[in-house]
């Protein structure tokens, strides 16, 4: 081939038109690695490194060569891998869970939850957190204020095998999930990292590793590539010093493309994710609901308590709520409210229930932190004698530390609404769901999962399909508890839910990064629709 500023050559395979020139740098080097063999079969690995280019950039040229039909893929394989998160790494240094810690602690003595949280190997969240879901597992209860085992098989599962069979397996690499015993597996799969918690033990990595080989046409491309002496390595861009040292004599040049288009003229627009709250909002107010509004500041009495999450609920660890510094405190609690979630908690009140049955501690209820969670403006609105039937909504901002990526965000925004009245239920409430999602989330594939949350009584989880993540949660519902209701001077049934906008945008804007909402890449910004 003749090197010079401008060259093009052109290749007819019966009735496709290669311009070789016009392959990009990248798909050279792809097709070179099939250069001693070109029938032969390659995986992404192999490509990655007989092209010695990065991940992202084998997977560009891969899609440019399919798009092409001079590649396609012949085969995939996928493979779930186990491996330690930071918290997992805590407890394999420590020779411990809290679980298998607490239960070796009561299997050995008669101790209290406070006595636990005295432990300095944990703090007093993750005791907590230990005893609530071994309590709600049905492994230990408590007998008059000690915590005693109520399941002994259930107990050995974790006090003999889950260190050994599980957090001492570890080294620097992951461990494929099938080589764990079944029980070992539930327990991967019950406590993995899911789309972003901060706290699991243990993540779970599903990689999907595809082989390619040439197509007839590729193999033919490939063949005048190697004549035409191409590499990747030609020079795209002529330099001022080039020209002045004179490197320029004798080098290859990929080809001028004189069919670039010309710049667009770009007008003014709204950012996507603003127009999309304000049409969510005016959507909802057409509806008839009322917007709660509140301050981002918040007491754990009106995030936590007045919702009825216990206080040694997992949510309540520090890794779960952004707290404030200065002050670290309200001033007072809210009468009368205060005084009736407090004998809730305790002993149910005049719920008719029997509470969560523990020593409420007032003072923890004044700490303040950034508003969690959208309902507790629920809770505010509820406090405080709304219209009976009535509905109402707020766009909550919230936030919660968490491991940031493509579904998750440490700052986001809730759509948060109940709805109150005599003859409202569950029914009602999943009709709304399917409303929501159709007419804000636009999507027409929605399913409900039952889920569970300290509040609501009956609890449904509802999720959306997106078209490139699948199927993704939009938030969750359910009916209040009356535990809930009633300290707050609300005697009717209230249908609640908390759906993340963010994730609805995603599905209504076609975007596959919650990121992308915030982005400041006007490029992005432009083309959102």
């Amino acid at each position: 081939m003749t090197k010079g500023l401008f060259c093009c050559l052109i290749l007819t395979l019966e009735f496709l038109l290669i311009d070789l020139a016009s392959l990009h740098a990248l798909e050279i080097r792809i097709l070179r690695v099939y250069q001693n063999n070109a029938s032969a079969e390659q995986s992404d690995a192999q490509l990655q490194s007989g092209a010695d280019l990065g991940e992202g950039q084998v997977r560009r040229a891969v899609e440019w060569l399919i798009s092409k039909q001079l590649l396609e893929v012949t085969g995939e394989n996928t493979r779930v891998t186990v491996s330690l998160t930071e918290v997992g790494r805590d407890f394999a240094s420590k020779g411990a869970t809290p679980e298998t810690a607490l239960l070796a602690r009561v299997s050995a003595e008669r101790v209290g939850i406070q006595d636990l949280q005295a432990d300095e190997r944990f703090d007093r969240g993750a005791w907590g957190s230990a005893f609530g879901g071994l309590k709600r597992d049905g492994v230990v209860d408590l007998d008059k204020g000690a915590v005693v085992i109520v399941d002994a098989e259930r107990a050995s599962f974790f006090v003999d095998r889950l260190m050994p069979e599980l957090f001492e397996k570890f080294s620097d690499t992951g461990i494929e999930i099938d080589d764990f015993p079944g029980d070992i597996v539930q327990y991967i799969e019950a406590n993995a990292r899911k789309r972003g918690g901060s706290k699991a033990p243990v993540r779970l990595d599903e990689r999907t590793e595809r082989v390619y080989c040439l197509t007839d046409e590729g193999q033919r491309v490939l063949v005048e590539v190697v004549k035409a002496n191409l590499t990747g390595d030609e020079i795209s861009r002529l330099t001022p010093d080039m020209i002045q040292k004179g490197t320029w004599q004798g080098a290859s040049f990929r080809r001028y493309d004189l069919s670039i288009k010309p710049p667009r003229v770009l007008i003014g627009k709204h950012h996507p994710y603003r127009a999309y709250l304000d049409n969510v909002r005016r959507r909802l107010m057409a509806l008839g609901f009322e917007e709660m509004k509140g301050s981002l500041v918040e007491t754990e009495f009106w995030n936590m308590d007045a919702l009825f999450m216990p206080q040694f609920h997992a949510a309540r660890n520090i890794h779960d709520a952004y707290y404030v510094t200065e002050p670290t405190k309200s001033r007072e609690a809210e009468e009368p409210h205060f005084s009736r979630v407090a004998e809730a908690h305790q002993n149910g009140g005049e719920t008719g229930s029997r509470g969560w049955r523990y020593e409420f501690n007032p003072e923890q209820s004044r700490r303040l932190i950034l508003r969690s969670q959208g309902t507790a403006l629920s809770g505010r609105t509820l406090a405080s004698e709304p219209n009976i039937p009535g509905k109402y909504f707020a766009l909550a901002r919230c936030f919660r530390p968490d491991d940031v990526d493509a579904t998750h965000a440490a700052d986001f925004f809730q759509a948060e609404g109940i709805v109150l009245g005599e003859e409202i239920n569950f029914r009602s409430l999943l009709g709304l769901l399917k409303l929501f999602a159709l007419e804000i989330a636009q999507s027409e594939d929605v399913r409900y999962v039952p889920d569970y949350f300290p509040f609501t009584e009956p609890s449904v989880e509802l999720q959306a399909k997106h078209p490139v993540l699948g199927w993704i949660e939009l938030g969750g519902a359910g009916l209040f508890r009356p535990e809930l209701t009633r300290p707050l001077g609300v005697d009717v049934p209230v249908i609640a839910w908390g759906l993340g906008v963010d994730r609805m945008a995603m599905v209504a804007l076609g975007i596959n990064d919650i990121r992308d909402l915030f982005s400041t890449d006007l490029d992005l910004v432009r083309n959102t629709r």
